[in-house]
């Protein structure tokens, strides 16, 4: 790591999750627990539908989108394409944020920044697949002058972008589990998903021709994710809590936090108020060390490698 003081620096953590699981709201109470950490925070809004994570962060309007900063979908003629069509990395997408137009960069009131990958909402009828967002989602890495950004992408709900491959442009996946069997399977299929990748599985490639075949599987092949941890969310009982629990553990996965049910969330989303310091706020924290405990383990040599020079990435 480049910052034995702070691990997650530099990182880009993707978070995944069914619709309704919380998935944004966990997003944004993680971003606030590591910039009050003192890391430098960037959250991407990459959910293409979903609208008012600007409202929980404190501020009142969401920045332009990075679609429109990097050409449009190419769909209506512009110059972003599909992933999956199109393997062939974003073009322009390592910046720093002096770098992006001011009216594409806002930033919370205690300093987090944040970005939208696009919308497709305002588009029109017909206006394609939002799979441009997911290239923006995939490739686009941010730097600032103060040292290495956390980047926090929050995508959309369900299991289509991780089936595009923006996992290959990821550190770190969190997939946040609600008291649903949907949310618990869509956490085996994610885990799978990275195991696969990280043992050399390269992407689907029969549509494709030519070059385009090998920059796909160059893509999976230099992968960076080292593994998806989960976390559950919007838990109410013991008893329920328990058996996400157990039915979690059959299928060999321990959950790393948990977010229990705090009013104060609903109300605060349906006002379009920040997250108010709450009893979720403080299971953030604790979530967090744990994230952090488990990041410090993964980057430490291997007792193999002791000694041979080699280390982990």
């Amino acid at each position: 790591m480049k910052n034995n003081d702070k691990p997650l620096a530099g990182l880009r953590i993707g978070l995944f999750g069914k619709g309704g699981c919380g998935k944004s709201t966990t997003t944004v109470l993680l971003g606030t627990a590591l910039k009050r950490r003192g890391y430098g925070v960037c959250i991407l809004d990459a959910d293409s539908t979903n609208l008012g994570l600007e409202r929980s962060l404190g501020i009142d309007t969401a920045p332009a989108p990075l679609l429109d900063y990097f050409g449009g979908m190419v769909f209506g003629g512009g110059l972003v394409t599909c992933p999956v069509d199109d393997p062939t990395p974003l073009p322009g997408a390592e910046v720093t944020l002096e770098q992006l137009p001011e009216p594409c960069v806002a930033r919370s009131p205690d300093g987090v920044v944040f970005l939208v990958a696009g919308k497709i909402g305002g588009l029109g009828p017909g206006a394609g697949c939002d799979g441009p967002i997911t290239k923006i989602a995939r490739d686009l890495r941010v730097r600032d002058d103060g040292g290495d950004l956390v980047t926090l992408v929050d995508f959309k709900a369900g299991f289509e972008d991780s089936a595009r491959g923006v996992i290959t442009g990821l550190d770190w996946a969190v997939v946040v589990v609600d008291p649903t069997r949907a949310a618990v399977e869509m956490a085996v299929h994610l885990r799978d998903m990275v195991r696969e990748i990280r043992a050399g599985a390269l992407p689907a490639t029969h549509h494709l021709e030519g070059d385009l075949v090998q920059i796909a599987n160059r893509a999976y092949r230099e992968s960076r994710i080292r593994d998806a941890v989960v976390v559950l969310n919007r838990v109410r009982e013991e008893e329920i809590e328990t058996y996400l629990l157990e039915s979690l553990a059959t299928r060999g996965i321990e959950p790393i936090g948990a977010l229990h049910e705090d009013l104060a969330i609903p109300v605060a989303s349906l006002k379009g108020a920040p997250l108010a310091a709450s009893g979720a706020a403080r299971e953030a924290e604790r979530f967090l060390d744990r994230f952090l405990e488990i990041v410090t383990a993964a980057a430490a040599p291997r007792l193999s490698e002791v000694g041979t020079g080699q280390g982990v990435c």
